[in-house]
């Protein structure tokens, strides 16, 4: 009697990726046929994504109870990323999905973005790039006055994952003096690293020069920073967000940097992407006459990219798949 051929996996990439699927194909093809749906939104994944074995999601719109309910054989969903705010994990849990993310893909590429923007903010080379774009009649640093000497300045992390430790030791080669805060780590950190913790977010920004941002998006983590956080911060201080944008209330930002509390900030992520025309902080950083035109910095969610970066998200997504296909044991199960 002649054996059946083993029946193939389907594994399904919601999003984000597109064109030859190589790097999937490499580490999936003996196993699964694996189709790039290029959706932009939810609801073009109906009729699409039900049977699949494995569904990889990226960052272009959110997976919800609607969808992982559809899922009939799904054996692990995986986000390709750090954050799984865009996840309902909790309901795939429910429904016996685990959901695995990708922690360590861009470590060295986010934490590299970060520290390159507080350096542009706090040596004002964005600021004064912006300024003399145009013919002021005046070549002179005097615009961005006063900048301090980095060294020994407080530079305040909040979360210290992967990515806050791989900004916390570049920050450290600068001389600066790096503080965290952090309640989910336990104690002893700090010490490993050579750098101070702090026990609460009012007294990690009291002293802070430059604040970096890389906690995830959580309900107790939205808005965390606001008008009123930002007015605990020494004035003149900096702010930078890699992390994700429903952290920070971008609406405060153009107004802090008017009154001069704030001296300048970077933002890699909004809670919106892309910003609508009318979003306030969109609309200073375009607005020439706005006193926070020259000093924000605003990139779109790209601190995460390099080509390294993006092969290793592709690649380690996959392999958490393949771990899920074969029945072997999970890694990096969020739920």
């Amino acid at each position: 009697m002649q054996a059946q051929p083993m029946q193939r996996h389907q594994v399904v990439i919601t999003d984000f990726v597109t064109g030859a699927l190589a790097a999937e194909e490499q580490i999936l093809g003996d196993l699964a046929d694996v189709a790039a749906l290029n959706a932009f939104a939810e609801e073009e994944l109906i009729g699409r994504i039900e049977d699949a074995d494995g569904v990889m999601v990226y960052h272009n719109f959110g997976i919800t109870s609607r969808t992982i309910e559809r899922l009939n054989k799904c054996k692990i969903i995986v986000r390709c990323g750090v954050g799984v705010d865009n996840v309902d994990h909790k309901f795939a849990r429910a429904r016996g999905i685990p959901v695995a993310n990708v922690p360590d893909y861009g470590t060295e590429d986010v934490a590299d973005s970060a520290i390159g923007m507080a350096l542009s903010l706090a040596r004002g080379v964005s600021a004064l790039n912006s300024y003399h774009r145009r013919d002021t009649g005046q070549w002179k640093f005097k615009p961005v006055a006063p900048l301090q000497r980095l060294r020994g300045r407080v530079f305040a992390i909040v979360g210290l994952g992967c990515i806050g430790e791989a900004v916390a030791l570049r920050a450290k080669a600068f001389g600066m003096d790096v503080v965290f805060y952090d309640p989910y780590i336990p104690d002893g950190r700090d010490k490993a690293l050579g750098i101070r913790r702090a026990e609460s977010l009012s007294e990690l920004l009291a002293d802070a020069y430059i604040v970096s941002l890389h906690c995830p998006l959580t309900d107790a983590t939205h808005h965390l920073i606001d008008a009123a956080t930002l007015a605990l911060l020494p004035r003149g201080a900096f702010l930078v967000n890699t992390a994700r944008g429903g952290v920070v209330d971008t609406s405060a930002i153009p107004t802090a940097i008017a009154s001069g509390q704030l001296a300048g900030a970077a933002i890699d992520v909004l809670a919106h992407e892309p910003p609508a025309e009318d979003d306030p902080l969109i609309v200073a950083w375009r607005d020439p006459r706005h006193p926070a035109h020259h000093r924000l910095i605003v990139n779109p969610h790209s601190a995460f990219y390099t080509e390294q970066g993006f092969h290793d998200m592709r690649t380690k997504g996959s392999r958490a798949i393949r771990r899920a296909l074969l029945g072997e044991p999970l890694r990096n199960v969020v739920n």
